[in-house]
C-alpha cells in the first residue's frame, strides 16, 4: 500500500523527498523484516495473554517422553496466527500489491493459514485428537499446489529469460534484451555449468508440439508435490520448543537470497542463472517471512509461552514450497530442507517397518520414537516398557539430550544445508 501511494505521490506531484526510497528492494526489505519483527513481539504478547484468559490452551500435547519433564500441558497454540499476522501486515503496506509473485505469496498464507487452523479448532475446541481429516488436509494442498502451478503456467507477467547479458556504458549498466523473456519449465540442476534443465525435453517421443504441453503438466504435477511434501515436512518439524520456526528461519533466508539472484539481471549473470522478471518481490516477502519467525522465537524459544500448531507448520512449509517453484528452486529443495526431508523420511520408513512386522512375534523399530528429534529424547527403556518384545534397529546412545540440544544441533545442519544451498550457484 505504502509503495502504490508514494509512487503516485511521486508522479503526482513530481520529486518527494524520500519518496524513491520505496523503489528500492532493499529498503523495502529490510524495513518489511524489521517491522515483521515487531509486530510478531508485540502481537505474540497480546494473542498470549488473549489465549490464556481463554482457557484456550494445550490439552493433548504428549509430555510423557520428556525425561526432563517440562511441562507443555497449559501453554496456548495456534500461535501460527502470530506469524500469519506478522508477514502479513509489512507484506501488505511495502510489498507491490499487483505483482503476481507477490500475490501468490499472500494466497498461499491464507490458503494454508486457514487449513492449519481448521485442524487446530478442531483439535482444540472439538477435543477430537486427530482434528481435520487426513485427505481433507491433503486436498487443501493439492488445491493449492494446482492454483500456483496453473498461475505460473497462463499468466502472462510469468516469464523468464535463460541467459541474461549485461555491459557497463557510462557507468550504467545496460542489459542485452536480445534474448526476450519467455514462458518456460526450466529449473536450476545444481553443480552443473549453464545448468537448466527443460522438464518439457522429458517429453520429447511425444513430438515437438506436444512436448511443451505435457512439459507444464508435469511442472504442475511437480508444483503440487513439492508444496504438500514441504509443507507436510515442517508439520513433522514442528514438535519442539523453536525447531520449526528456528530451521524455517534459516531456510527463509536462503530462499531470500535465491530469489534476490533470480530477480536482478547483474546477478543473475554473475551466477549463470536464470533471470525471472518481477521475483524480485519475493525479497520482501521473504524478508517479512524471516522477520516473523524471528520474532515469533521470542515467544516460541524453550521453555514456549506458545506452540504454532498446524496454523503456523502448515502455513510455513507451504510459503516454503511455494517460493522455491516460483523461483524455479525446486531441485534445491532436498538439500535446502534436508532436516524436513529427514523428519519425513523417518516417520515414513518407521510405519511401514512396523506394519511388514504387525502380525509377528515381536515388533520391529528402526528409531526409538519419530519424527526424527523424538528418537534422541526418547530412551529404550520408555519403548521396551510399551512394548517389551520390540527390537530397535538404531538405539543410539544412552544419553538422553534436553530439546534444547537438539533444537540447536538440527538448526546447526539446516545452516550447513542452506550454505551448501548457495553455494550450488558456484560449484559447478
Amino acid at each position: 500500500m505504502l509503495y502504490h501511494l508514494f509512487d503516485w505521490l511521486q508522479s503526482a506531484y513530481g520529486h518527494l523527498s524520500g519518496a524513491r526510497l520505496f523503489t528500492y528492494i532493499s529498503f523495502r526489505a529490510i524495513t518489511a523484516g524489521v517491522l515483521a519483527l515487531c509486530v510478531s513481539i508485540w502481537f505474540g504478547n497480546w494473542f498470549i495473554n488473549f489465549m490464556k484468559r481463554r482457557n484456550i490452551t494445550e490439552t493433548q500435547r504428549d509430555a510423557k517422553i520428556d525425561p526432563f519433564n517440562v511441562g507443555k500441558v497449559g501453554v496456548p497454540t495456534m500461535g501460527g496466527l502470530i506469524v500469519i499476522a506478522a508477514i502479513l501486515v509489512p507484506s501488505l503496506l511495502l510489498g507491490k500489491l499487483n505483482n503476481v509473485y507477490m500475490i501468490l505469496m499472500l494466497v498461499t498464507t491464507l490458503m494454508m493459514g486457514a487449513l492449519g487452523f481448521a485442524d487446530d479448532y478442531i483439535k482444540t475446541f472439538k477435543k477430537r485428537k486427530d482434528g481435520l481429516n487426513g485427505w481433507i488436509k491433503i486436498g487443501g494442498q493439492v488445491a493449492l499446489g494446482l492454483v500456483v502451478g496453473l498461475t505460473l503456467r497462463f499468466a502472462p507477467s510469468v516469464t523468464m529469460q535463460e541467459h541474461v547479458t549485461t555491459t557497463v556504458e557510462n557507468n550504467i549498466v545496460v542489459v542485452d534484451k536480445s534474448q526476450e523473456p519467455v514462458k518456460s519449465t526450466q529449473t536450476t540442476i545444481p553443480f552443473v555449468k549453464h545448468h537448466n534443465f527443460n522438464y518439457a525435453d522429458l517429453f520429447t517421443w511425444t513430438g515437438e508440439n506436444n512436448k511443451y504441453r505435457f512439459g507444464w503438466i508435469f511442472f504442475v504435477l511437480l508444483t503440487v508435490f513439492v508444496v504438500a511434501a514441504v509443507s507436510n515436512g515442517a508439520n513433522l518439524n514442528d514438535g519442539m520448543d523453536g525447531m520449526c520456526a528456528g530451521n524455517s528461519a534459516i531456510i527463509g533466508i536462503a530462499l531470500l537470497i535465491l530469489a534476490y539472484t533470480s530477480g536482478s539481471f547483474v546477478w543473475a549473470e554473475y551466477f549463470d542463472v536464470m533471470y525471472i522478471p518481477g521475483s524480485e518481490e519475493l525479497v520482501v516477502f521473504l524478508a517479512s517471512f524471516v522477520g516473523a519467525l524471528v520474532g515469533y522465537l521470542w515467544w516460541n524459544g524453550f521453555p514456549a509461552q506458545v506452540f504454532l500448531g498446524d496454523t503456523g507448520s502448515l502455513t510455513i512449509g507451504g510459503i516454503i514450497g511455494v517460493c522455491a517453484m516460483m523461483i524455479h528452486k525446486e531441485l534445491l529443495v532436498p538439500v535446502l530442507c534436508g532436516v524436513f526431508l529427514m523428519e519425513s523420511v523417518s516417520v515414513i520408513l518407521q510405519t511401514q517397518v512396523y506394519k511388514f512386522y504387525k502380525n509377528r512375534s515381536h515388533h520391529v523399530r528402526i528409531w526409538k520414537r519419530t519424527p526424527l528429534h523424538d528418537h534422541f529424547r526418547t530412551s529404550v527403556d520408555q519403548v521396551l516398557k510399551n512394548d517389551p518384545t520390540c527390537k530397535i534397529l538404531f538405539k543410539g546412545s544412552p544419553n538422553l539430550h534436553h530439546e534444547t540440544k537438539i533444537v540447536l544441533r538440527f538448526c546447526i545442519i539446516t545452516l550447513i544445508l542452506a550454505a551448501f544451498t548457495i553455494l550450488t550457484l558456484k560449484i559447478r
